[in-house]
């Protein structure tokens, strides 16, 4: 049994967004048609597009002209969804619009991805992740990763993936209401929305950092530091390789120590502290005595070594490729292989997640362009949805009645329940007696912001689940609940008696998700990660690394410091929410299977398969298959035409992808010899003469500033923009065009009071979300004891014996900087 297999999908997106998105919806039984241009989807020349065009049907249509228009208007008709990726006019232009194919079939979800949302001033700018992540601060954020003045090239396509899952758990949500109250409806996500989850805490710091200056005084996390923390630091080998650490909580790193034979650095005074607490001096120093000591043995040694001992969190950095050959990955069908008759040997992504009931499977085939042409125009009229008897359409957020109970901490799982909260869900985060290990981590008031983005909409309630009346007040709640999800490794929750087994007890129907670093199958499963780890094994911080990294030898310890301080720099925070993205789907996949089968079931994911998503544009192989392109040594990025450049005044990112744009690009800037110039006058010439025609743009570009060339192309359709205007908690805090889609969403915190948070990852047009503030540590325990039964003399017992617990409330503008812990 499939839980989308009754399902009809018309893609009509180009590229990887769109592409992903109905890719799994197919991987769930889902019947998706792909239509395309006459020669078919340009982007079809990715390296990557054979798996995202996996399992779909392909019908040519020319939608310019009226048999191509009538004959999308008849597939419509039955469809159940549309995803489509054209820029803000262009649909209505073809009758390809949610109104338009909306009269014949009131059912339908539409769903629409586009650049920086439907309105705006730059709702029209170029549509790629380059020029979207420059525009929202995302490359400035990278400024000082390469030796050199300016913003960096962000390399892993983080929008894109984001955009992608989003675009999913709309969709679903929509079927979700449609079921519930007989009409489809229109979704929208984009790309610059998929550049909200990696600012864990830029939007919010921005606002409180305005608003108590005193709370961010001397806080060493304003920028980045040069210098690799302890806990998350690479570390090069005897043999020149390097692992990448992630030792977040104290106990890990103290393994880590003591396995590379350096305990006694504990009783050296400097170092007593250590990982905390230490001074920029002390912490070089200590940073020096590991890298000295990891030169003592080769990556394969010293990996034998950590994997036995279970407790040291570590991955070689690797390519996207090598990831593709992860045990775990493989173990617990994350990725998948079988022979293709024109490919030869393909290995790619598996679904998303495994789910026991209703599991998704990977199609070994992908259509040619057209080739189910005049089979779908031979076909039989399907029928459109019809509501059942006595549905009333509701504005009521999708998922209004589901009870989520959330045991996860950190991160990367709980960022994706955030998601689902957003989208109406009642979560209630069960927290430890000292709260979520991610509260407090950071430098004065910035250690509140990553926590609030993560407990956003949701109760929070902290249980001692050690004791067995910890364990009764759970048992209750789960009396009750719809869904539960941990990121325990294995063996821990049923320590603690929450168990898929003893929660199916309570609740039978109960939608269980588990999500950890490896998954619960391969030989890692039981070993800690933490983001660093993903970030390494699936190739993400070498691509960001550049093509300067790693360098092909380490001649002295400084060198060694420098590399790893590069390195931990192209290793920056996205792969949480590159995770958090896939949580939500993992979650909102089996919540669509219990509505319409009324079941529930086991679900696992794993950090790295995630990861491996966020790195989709490479993380597959087959015969033929063209390589990742090149970040240059510096981060400037791809190539001539994709990459930045200094200007007059600030850095333009130049995105130019087609002849077109090219053309538009010399015509407007008064340069037309550019484009009847042999060397630069097609494609194959530009690739081969790159070096001179960076050359010619970098003079070009040093004439006027920044603002200026924006202003000059961007409105032409020419992929330009300015590249260095701020952080992207500035940009979201400040930008006319989050104000013009409606994205700067206000809510009412306990400490703080009002501020404004991101706005909706996905929008319904008509069962619109639910965007609440974050919670405090067990601020709601009092009313959910009471919810669940406790008196007052319960409430109280429980409390004086410390079983429930809440965060102290203080006034933020007294409040004094105490230090930093994050690592």
């Amino acid at each position: 049994m499939q839980l989308a297999e009754d399902l009809r999908v018309i893609d009509l997106s180009s590229g990887p967004a769109g592409g992903i998105a109905t890719m799994i919806l197919g991987d769930f039984g889902a019947d998706v048609i792909k239509v395309e241009r006459p020669g078919g989807d340009p982007l079809r020349r990715l390296p990557a597009s054979p798996m995202w065009l996996r399992g779909k049907r392909s019908i040519e249509l020319d939608l310019a002209t009226e048999v191509g228009r009538e004959r999308l208007h008849a597939l419509a008709a039955g469809a159940d969804v549309i995803v489509a990726s054209y820029r803000p006019g262009q649909a209505e232009k073809l009758g390809a619009d949610y109104e338009t194919l909306s009269i014949d079939n009131p059912g339908l979800v539409y769903c629409s991805i586009t650049a920086f949302g439907p309105r705006g001033p730059y709702a029209n700018y170029a549509p790629y992740e380059g020029v979207v992540s420059a525009k929202s601060g995302r490359m400035h954020s990278f400024t000082g990763q390469a030796r050199r003045e300016g913003p960096a090239y962000t390399a892993v396509q983080v929008g894109s993936h984001a955009t992608s899952q989003s675009a999913v758990n709309g969709i679903l949500g929509a079927l979700l209401a449609r079921d519930r109250d007989g009409r489809g409806q229109l979704v929208e996500t984009s790309l610059l929305q998929g550049m909200f989850p990696p600012d864990l805490f830029g939007l919010l710091r921005t606002q409180l950092a305005r608003r108590y200056p005193r709370g961010f005084e001397g806080d060493p996390y304003a920028a980045f530091e040069p210098m690799p923390t302890l806990q998350y630091h690479p570390v090069v080998a005897s043999d020149g390789r390097w692992i990448q650490l992630a030792n977040l909580l104290e106990h890990h790193f103290h393994a880590y120590i003591s396995a590379i034979g350096l305990s006694e650095i504990y009783a050296d005074p400097r170092f007593v502290s250590a990982p905390t607490g230490l001074t920029p001096e002390t912490r070089r120093a200590l940073s020096d005595l590991m890298l000295e000591r990891m030169q003592d043995r080769s990556l394969e040694e010293w990996m034998e070594l950590f994997k036995a001992d279970g407790q040291i969190a570590s991955e070689p950095v690797q390519s996207a490729q090598d990831g593709l050959l992860h045990p775990d990955l493989e173990a617990n069908s994350e990725v998948v292989a079988f022979e293709h008759p024109r490919h030869g040997p393909v290995r790619q992504l598996g679904p998303i997640a495994q789910l026991s009931e209703t599991p998704g499977e990977v199609s070994q085939w992908f259509a040619e362009p057209g080739e189910h042409t005049q089979e779908l125009l031979a076909e039989s009229p399907r029928a459109p949805w019809q509501p059942s008897n006595g549905a009333t359409p509701s504005d009521r957020p999708p998922l209004e009645g589901v009870t989520i109970i959330e045991f996860g901490t950190i991160i990367a799982a709980p960022l994706g329940i955030t998601f689902l909260a957003d989208l109406g869900a009642r979560v209630i985060k069960v927290e430890a007696p000292e709260g979520d290990p991610y509260r407090g981590m950071g430098y004065g008031l910035g250690s509140f912001c990553g926590i609030a983005k993560t407990s956003a909409g949701k109760e929070s309630i902290c249980i001692d689940l050690k004791r067995e009346e910890g364990r009764a007040i759970v048992r209750r709640m789960l009396e009750q609940a719809d869904a539960v999800m941990h990121n325990f490794r294995p063996g821990v929750p049923e320590r603690l008696g929450i168990g898929y087994e003893q929660v199916r007890e309570i609740r039978p129907d109960i939608v269980y998700l588990q999500v950890n670093g490896y998954g619960p199958k391969g030989p890692s499963a039981t070993r800690p990660s933490a983001h660093p780890i993903p970030g390494a094994a699936t190739g993400g911080q070498l691509y960001q690394a550049g093509a300067a990294m790693p360098p092909p030898s380490v001649g002295s310890i400084p060198d060694a410091s420098e590399a790893a301080r590069w390195l931990y720099r192209a290793n920056e925070g996205n792969p949480d929410p590159n995770t958090g993205s896939v949580v939500q789907n993992a979650m909102m996949l089996g919540l669509y299977a219990q509505q319409r089968f009324g079941i529930g079931q086991l679900i696992s994911m794993s950090m790295l398969g995630a990861n491996a998503y966020a790195n989709s544009d490479d993380f597959l192989s087959y015969e033929g298959k063209a390589p990742r392109p090149t970040v240059d040594a510096d981060l400037y990025g791809l190539n001539a035409l994709y990459r930045l450049y200094p200007a007059s005044e600030g850095w333009v990112f130049l995105g130019i992808v087609t002849d077109g744009e090219w053309a538009t690009f010399c015509e407007a800037t008064g340069r037309d010899e550019l484009a009847s110039d042999v060397r630069f006058a097609t494609g194959e010439a530009r690739r081969e003469h790159d070096a001179a025609l960076c050359e010619e743009l970098r003079g070009l570009f040093a004439q006027r500033p920044a603002l200026e060339w924006e202003g000059l192309l961007a409105p032409r359709g020419v992929g330009c923009v300015q590249a260095d205007g701020g952080s992207p908690g500035e940009f979201f805090a400040d930008d006319p065009q989050i104000a013009a889609n409606d994205w700067d969403l206000e809510a009412e915190h306990t400490l703080w009071g009002n501020y404004r948070r991101h706005g909706p990852q996905v929008t319904l047009s008509r069962t619109p979300g639910s965007y609440r503030a974050g919670a405090l540590a067990g601020e709601h325990g009092d009313a959910l004891l009471t919810e669940f039964g406790y008196d007052a003399a319960e409430i109280a017992g429980l409390r004086e014996a410390r079983v429930v617990t809440s965060e102290p409330l203080f006034d933020p503008a007294e409040y004094d900087p105490p230090g930093t812990s994050y690592p």
